[in-house]
């Protein structure tokens, strides 16, 4: 093979499909960067490795602050480069991966947008009473449940099998990001939810995924993200409304009440405490929220 970038990009994706265990979320954001990377490098005319140097990368990211895109995005793509350029190293194409002598972009991390309980019990009560047809009110409440009551991601939820879920026990298995495997517990609330949609899911035709709609197709990521935009536009005001949100309103509201965040973490599916350690900032800022609009000493 020779330097050709474009090669070994495509040589690193391959290995990240079939010798990583890396989830489909996670190599296609590689992609989605590397080809960035391609792009830039097309456009400067240096396409071969040996000629990338750390000035070449440096004005890369001028280029991606010139986009307007936000620090923690610039941070994650070079991530993806260190990444990519030890990949280089292993297979003794450079001698030295200089891209992680480069710093990233100094940023403060921004706190999730989340709804308050009474948001969210206004939210599964709307997406209960649509009136068109029981099953499909009985689907979407499910869907918000595992989303809020279980703290899933939006693609965990997608991919929920029916033998996951014992609701005799109050518990659920969900395979997350990299194919890790967690338990998280189920509610008594959400295991009424969860149990009603059973009943009227077991009507229909045999399928190993818990959700499926009244014509019993599988749910898909876009669906949800639709449902759950559509709902939280009716009952909050937060600027952004993605299933994201309710995973991130579930572990603040956890927090809230006292929860251990070593016990969230493992519920979120979260490798590292510090990715966790943000509801610890929400909290407190709710809190500072609170105090300033109730305390005659604010």
């Amino acid at each position: 093979m020779t330097g050709n970038l474009h090669q070994f990009c495509e040589q690193f994706v391959a290995v990240l499909k079939n010798g990583r265990n890396s989830s489909k979320n996670t190599i296609l954001a590689y992609e989605n960067d590397l080809a960035g990377f391609i792009d830039f490098c097309d456009q400067v005319d240096v396409t071969d490795i040996h000629k990338i140097t750390v000035k070449t990368v440096k004005r890369y990211l001028v280029h991606l602050n010139s986009l307007g895109l936000d620090r923690s995005s610039i941070a994650r793509k070079m991530t993806t480069l260190r990444v990519l350029f030890d990949f280089l190293v292993d297979l003794d194409e450079i001698d030295y991966n200089f891209v992680k002598d480069i710093k990233n972009p100094k940023f403060q991390r921004k706190l999730p947008d989340i709804v308050s309980e009474q948001e969210f019990e206004y939210t599964a009560e709307l997406a209960g009473n649509s009136a068109e047809n029981k099953y499909k009110d009985l689907f979407h409440k499910a869907i918000l449940e595992l989303l809020y009551g279980c703290s899933l991601r939006v693609s965990e939820v997608c991919s929920v099998k029916s033998g996951d879920i014992d609701l005799t026990r109050g518990s659920l298995r969900v395979t997350g990001k990299g194919s890790k495997t967690r338990v998280v517990p189920i509610g008594k609330k959400s295991v009424k939810v969860l149990a009603d949609y059973r009943e009227a899911r077991n009507n229909l035709g045999p399928d190993p995924l818990f959700l499926i709609n009244a014509n019993g197709r599988r749910v898909n990521q876009q669906y949800v993200y639709r449902l759950v935009r559509r709902l939280l536009t009716n009952t909050t005001d937060i600027k952004k409304k993605s299933p994201h949100v309710l995973r991130h309103s579930s572990a603040t509201h956890m927090l809230d009440h006292g929860a251990d965040l070593l016990a969230i973490k493992e519920i979120l599916g979260h490798e590292n405490l510090s990715t966790t350690q943000i509801y610890t900032h929400v909290s407190i800022e709710r809190l500072k929220g609170i105090y300033k609009k109730a305390h005659p000493k604010s």
